[in-house]
């Protein structure tokens, strides 16, 4: 076990950089931050590169040492300046970087969800929890979206990344790719002209699509779909928040 005191030593600056996704890419690894998602991962069989903590939270969790590689005590300074929060809990784990960009191994069986530029990382973060809950088998993160292992969004995925199958990649193919093995792909679309989503029940295998938060859908992706779904509103607001209107879309299409 080794023991940093400065902001300046060469290991703090290389986990501070991993809040960028050059340095992610180019390292292959990404920062876990807090109890719950350092134990997510163990749960998970993930190795753990370089598990890091304050030297009390270090002291009452000793059992971790025997999952990592390398165990590193560091300041309470050190913690807020490599992690996100205002307020860390005083541990933290460097994992590797899964490559989203895999070509997929198995047969595209079960319910996706594709996210069309959702560029808020606690949106992107949200719907792939709220996938995970709903059971989900995978999630694609389109071009123009929030980077699915960026801080913010590792942090409100809350350890969904290790039970559902992440990818990054062309939306338009993976369209392509679903119709052509008879699974249906429901886009959606704030338009009353659109498919009721209560009308709309798929066998196992569907994906569904959620777009932009301010301008929805693009329009190339609307045509390409098998049918594009729309969520009435009772009440006199406009439209709903997109993590939100994906909740009800997941839990119901997947029953």
């Amino acid at each position: 076990m080794e023991e940093l005191t400065s902001i300046h030593n060469q290991h703090v600056k290389d986990w501070k950089k991993l809040s960028t996704k050059k340095f992610r890419r180019q390292t292959g690894c990404y920062l876990l931050d807090g109890w719950h998602l350092v134990n997510e991962a163990i749960q998970a069989g993930v190795a753990i590169h370089q598990l890091i903590g304050t030297a009390d939270q270090l002291a009452a969790h000793r059992d971790l040492f025997e999952h990592a590689d390398t165990v590193y005590t560091v300041t309470m300074e050190i913690m807020k300046h490599i992690t996100d929060t205002v307020t860390p809990q005083g541990i933290a784990a460097v994992v590797d970087l899964p490559d989203a960009h895999r070509v997929p191994t198995q047969p595209l069986t079960g319910a996706w969800l594709f996210l069309d530029r959702v560029q808020d990382p606690g949106n992107v973060g949200t719907m792939v929890r709220t996938a995970d809950a709903a059971g989900f088998t995978g999630v694609v993160v389109g071009h123009r979206s929030a980077d699915l292992f960026g801080p913010k969004v590792v942090r409100s995925m809350q350890g969904s990344q290790f039970h559902l199958q992440l990818f990054e990649g062309d939306l338009e193919k993976w369209i392509a790719d679903f119709k052509a093995n008879g699974a249906p792909v429901y886009g959606t679309q704030l338009n009353p002209q659109a498919k009721n989503f209560r009308d709309v029940h798929p066998g196992k295998t569907f994906a569904l699509i959620m777009g932009n938060e301010g301008q929805g859908m693009s329009s190339a992706l609307l045509n390409a779909t098998s049918d594009n779904l729309y969520i009435p509103m009772r009440g006199e607001a406009e439209s709903l928040n997109v993590a939100i209107s994906a909740g009800i879309l997941m839990f119901q299409l997947n029953q």
